[in-house]
């Protein structure tokens, strides 16, 4: 179908600019809807209006490049106004108007489009096609800012009637943009088959490249598990004759695959390339997506509330859309998640309104939606939670994607668990966050898996049934292994982690222990153990499990196991105490030897996996030497500088659990939360 399309069904004409050059191809029927020579005989191309009316043409149609076609649409405007030409202000304002609805944002110019587009239907033959278009834009720039679609589907069957393909054409992708909300899917899909079809009667690349865009979207949005074979069509197209304003759309859903795949970093680079493409397209929601993909990457690092002073300041930006809440959801959850309980308080307020119930369906609501019954579940506001569940019940099987697939927050499904949560209903909670972890995996969306699968165990703990503590705490550990594995952080991994912990031993928190067996040490928390090798750090630790809530001198673990008494006095005479002996420096010393040897031969055999973990143990053997010894490969006398103490013990018992981690998420965790470190140093269990 493609291939028909670009082979023989474009027609294609050539205009000239002012200065006599031949400018790029546009589609015939383009310049036909563009050029309204049938209806004013002294517009043509020849004169100073026309070619200005290709040029914008050619930009957006041609190009998708927005920034350049309101340009040319401009000068032509004024042109024809100063001549008082209907048909050219006419078309000159539908081409300003641009490719999407509200693309011209705040009070001011969205009233100056609109006043333009009204006094051009003043000038025109009230029956012919200009009007009919005119009247399309009306419709769904009105229905778009009251968050409606009923006016632009009455002017689509209008359009149907009239049997225009430019102006049918039109109407269904307006029509489209303004049933971008929750609960219109199968409307959408009607609306980008027609588009596709009435592409062949256009002739229009651009139609074809929005049909297939929304056909696209429409199954991102359904989270359709063959949505990427229609993004691959797409690219396909784009591959062989770029377009600014679609290949934006498309970068941007890449950015949000890349979120979904757990490719963070990655797609954090390529959230602020895809904002610097929309730029050059033109495109006003270039920054506002940019902070969207932040927003969704932060999230999920566990840095949301570093968002909180840009978000205060963007929420209150008139480029946003006249109905995205979405900045307003993301603001309160910063500010909740960085403990300020006010701001956020007041952002809840603000989205609530007099009723939650009447927040405009867009494009954005399902995003907007999932910020609220975050903030709610992070101040403990049930009454919010409870409006939440209800409203996002009929979608529960719907992705909470933002906008054009800008950005995911995996199944709706994990947010009625989370309501469910809040209002203390763990029954349901466990259903829907279940079924949450099932939907995230079905689309790839691994961030989202593990964190729905940390709220899962935090909601059987609450649950308390029989076999509940067990599971809770294989979810937990799987959750904690994921996000690891992701680079994430998860929100209140640790308070969860304590809950399902005390469910396992019988509402008790249980104590670390830990044992040494040759060169290896045994960890155990509760029925749980895990192995690892022997090292410095595994020597203080077990100092400090076996002194639950005695604050130990740094400068102390650095002395070694000696008396007590006789260490404390030790070191307040200033008494040098030596991190390794000579005897530990050279055994040290040879093992690195014996290291370098294995790395290199490693290397040779092109064995990445073994000569990374060779290389790992060097690095800590040269980490330990340096630490211990000062110039020369002199002994460092650690009762000499306490700060020296501070940082080495410090570093050697953060390796220390960071390998447990390794072995055991949940060991780790439970270290990470109860060892503290630093001048006196303390194993702190919470009993």
């Amino acid at each position: 179908m493609t291939a028909a399309v670009d082979r023989r069904s474009l027609v294609l004409v050539r205009g000239r600019t002012d200065d006599g050059r031949e400018s790029p191809r546009i589609c015939r029927s383009c310049a036909d809807g563009f050029l309204p020579h049938r209806e004013a005989a002294s517009t043509a191309p020849g004169d100073g209006i026309g070619p200005l009316l290709l040029d914008g043409v050619r930009a957006r149609c041609a190009d998708g490049d927005l920034r350049s076609s309101r340009e040319h649409f401009e000068a032509a405007y004024r042109a024809a106004e100063n001549g008082d030409d209907g048909p050219a202000a006419a078309s000159a304002v539908l081409g300003l108007s641009g490719l999407w609805v509200h693309e011209h944002r705040g009070m001011t110019a969205g009233a100056s489009i609109e006043a333009r587009l009204r006094h051009a239907l003043t000038m025109v033959d009230p029956r012919s096609p200009l009007a009919l278009r005119l009247r399309v834009r009306l419709a769904a720039e009105a229905d778009y800012r009251s968050g409606g679609h009923a006016a632009v589907v009455a002017m689509l069957e209008e359009a149907r009637r009239a049997g225009d393909p430019t102006a049918r054409a039109e109407a269904a992708s307006l029509a489209h943009q303004c049933l971008l909300g929750p609960g219109q899917s199968e409307t959408r899909h009607e609306l980008a088959r027609e588009l596709i079809a009435a592409s062949f009667r256009t002739s229009c690349r651009g139609d074809l490249l929005m049909g297939l865009l929304w056909r696209t979207l429409d199954h991102v949005l359904d989270a359709d598990p063959h949505a990427e074979r229609h993004l691959a069509e797409l690219r396909g197209l784009l591959a062989r004759q770029d377009h600014l304003a679609v290949g934006f759309v498309v970068r941007a859903i890449e950015v949000m695959l890349g979120i979904r795949a757990g490719r963070l970093a990655q797609a954090e680079a390529e959230a602020a390339a895809c904002a610097e493409q929309g730029v050059r397209a033109g495109d006003p929601d270039a920054a506002n997506w940019y902070g969207a993909q932040l927003v969704a990457i932060r999230w999920y690092q566990g840095r949301i509330a570093e968002l909180a002073p840009m978000l205060a300041e963007a929420v209150n930006s008139p480029e946003l859309s006249a109905v995205d809440n979405a900045y307003l959801a993301a603001l309160a959850v910063a500010a909740a998640t960085a403990g300020d309980r006010r701001q956020a308080a007041g952002a809840l307020a603000r989205l609530r309104g007099r009723d939650l119930a009447l927040l405009p369906r867009s494009s954005t609501w399902l995003a907007a939606m999932f910020g609220i019954v975050e903030t709610a579940h992070l101040l403990g506001d049930a009454e919010t939670s409870a409006a939440a569940y209800e409203l996002l019940g009929p979608f529960a099987r719907l992705p909470m994607v933002v906008s054009l697939g800008v950005a995911c927050f995996g199944s709706a499904r994990h947010s009625l668990g989370v309501a469910a949560l809040t209002m203390g209903d763990a029954q349901r909670a466990v259903g829907h966050l279940q079924a949450a972890v099932r939907d995230n995996l079905a689309m790839g969306h691994w961030p989202a898996a593990a964190l729905s699968r940390m709220r899962w165990a935090q909601a059987l703990v609450l649950r308390a049934g029989d076999g509940d503590a067990a599971e809770a705490g294989r979810q937990l550990e799987a959750a904690m292994r994921e996000a690891a594995e992701l680079g994430m952080v998860l929100p209140a991994g640790r308070e969860v982690h304590v809950a399902v912990t005390a469910a396992g031993s019988g509402g008790r928190r249980p104590l670390v222990g830990c044992r040494r067996e040759g060169r290896r040490w045994t960890v155990g928390l509760g029925r749980r153990s895990v192995q690892v090798e022997h090292s410095l750090g595994m020597a203080y630790l077990a100092t400090l499990l076996a002194n639950p809530r005695y604050e130990i001198p740094a400068v102390e673990l650095a002395a070694g196991p000696v008396p007590h008494n006789e260490a404390v006095v030790a070191a307040g005479a200033g008494t040098a105490q030596r991190a390794l002996d000579e005897e530990a420096v050279r055994a040290y010393r040879r093992r690195l030897s014996l290291l370098q040897e294995e790395l290199d031969e490693h290397e040779a055999a092109n064995d990445i996996a073994r000569a990374e973990q060779v290389r790992a143990e060097r690095d800590w053997l040269i980490d330990e030497l340096a630490s211990a010894t000062g110039l020369a490969g002199r002994a460092r006398n650690f009762t000499d500088n306490e700060e020296r103490a501070r940082v080495s013990v410090g570093k050697a018992i953060r390796r220390a659990v960071a390998r447990i981690a390794a072995a055991d998420p949940i060991i780790g965790e439970e270290l990470r939360t109860t060892i503290r470190t630093g001048r006196l140093c303390c194993y702190q269990p919470n009993r």
